[in-house]
């Protein structure tokens, strides 16, 4: 497939954008994607990636408190000696179920943050970033005001205010 940008290199970089519901695709060379300001990342040795992803593995310690060994899903039946062996849990319950012995792992693996925070494009306008930090920061106020948190609440108040200006 050639590239949709020069049409002479080979595309080697395939982009996928779902907006409202659209679909586009984009096919693109490396010069291209990189002109455009897309991150290409190299190509990793499969011997790095492998060793990488063992070097990963939880220990049992990381992975279990003494009481937690015989903990299962009440849904599947899934336990954390099987998820040990097979790096997978059985159901999206799992992630309630063994959330003790599963956070640290995740702030371990995420750089500490434990919740889902989603992709800004780099190339973003700084009006859309300056918009989807506005979004945040109300959800955020909605949930302070939910669990009754006002202090937080008219901190995360002021904030938008001060970014509305």
């Amino acid at each position: 497939m050639q590239c949709e940008n020069c049409q002479k290199n080979e595309a080697t970089i395939h982009l996928t954008e779902i907006v409202e519901g659209v679909r586009t695709e984009m096919h693109l060379c490396e010069r291209c994607a990189a002109e455009q300001g897309i991150a290409v990342k190299s190509q990793i040795p499969i011997n790095e990636l492998l060793g990488s992803l063992l070097a990963s593995q939880p220990s049992d310690e990381e992975l279990f408190g003494l009481s937690d060994k015989e903990l299962s899903c009440p849904h599947c039946g899934f336990t954390l000696e099987q998820y040990r062996k097979e790096g997978v849990l059985g159901c999206p319950y799992d992630y309630e179920v063994f959330e003790k012995a599963l956070l640290p792992l995740i702030k371990k693996t995420h750089d500490g943050k434990t919740t889902h925070c989603g992709k800004v494009p780099s190339k973003m306008s700084e009006d859309a970033k300056k918009q989807i930090e506005l979004s945040n920061l109300r959800q955020q106020l909605e949930t302070a005001v939910q669990s009754e948190d006002y202090e937080l609440a008219a901190k995360l108040r002021d904030k938008i205010k001060k970014r509305e200006t």
